[in-house]
């Protein structure tokens, strides 16, 4: 027998369809949320609603906003002669994260993955050639942050031809992956080491 009533069961189900939440965690926030004494599910649902009629996506960089731009874009002081690729608007929190960064970025909203059926134009690529046509004068350097797997691999040589036949004079650079700070060789995976010693860097001794 089936201990949880259907509206319990229903916020479960609902709560599982998020990424990284399984049957236990679901079960545990449908019910902290009903055991809840005061306006936890009103909030909840005014913030959920408040996201879908809000959150857009901004029409330079295709990063999530509430605004007419997002807030890099509209940012004076970030640096307009870069520009970071990354596949999701996550990826923008976690480089911001690092505070190092100063540039602007193009959110791609996937990757090019021909298995899955996904093309460059499914995709945010399109945009992207036209922003550098736009800007050729000011961006210097496409920072291309996609995660080192076989589409983001694969993403990454595509916008390098892309960028070879557009004729713009733009440099197109990958962000190092490899070997993690503290990491030992011998508990790194195959793709891990080649991927270190293929964006390997000389240093001056």
């Amino acid at each position: 027998m089936d201990p949880y009533p259907r509206p319990l069961k229903d916020l479960i189900s609902a709560l599982r369809r998020l990424p990284g939440i399984g049957e236990k965690t679901a079960t545990r926030l449908a019910l902290a949320i009903l055991a809840d004494k005061g306006d936890l599910s009103r909030c909840l649902v005014q913030a959920l609603e408040a996201v879908r009629r809000e959150i857009r996506l901004c029409p330079e960089c295709f990063n999530l906003t509430d605004g007419d731009l997002c807030a890099v874009c509209a940012d004076v002081s970030r640096d307009r002669s870069l520009i970071c690729v990354v596949e999701e608007p996550s990826d923008v929190l976690s480089i911001e994260s690092s505070n190092v960064y100063k540039g602007l970025y193009h959110v791609l909203h996937g990757l090019v993955s021909p298995l899955s059926g996904i093309g460059p134009n499914d995709i945010r690529l399109p945009e992207l050639m036209e922003r550098l046509k736009k800007y050729q004068d000011q961006v210097r350097e496409l920072i291309v942050a996609t995660n080192p797997s076989v589409d983001g691999e694969g993403t990454f040589h595509h916008i390098c031809s892309l960028v070879e036949r557009s004729g713009v004079a733009v440099v197109v650079s990958r962000i190092a992956s490899g070997i993690p700070m503290g990491g030992e060789l011998k508990y790194m995976d195959q793709v891990t080491i080649a991927s270190a010693l293929t964006y390997r860097r000389s240093t001056q001794c």
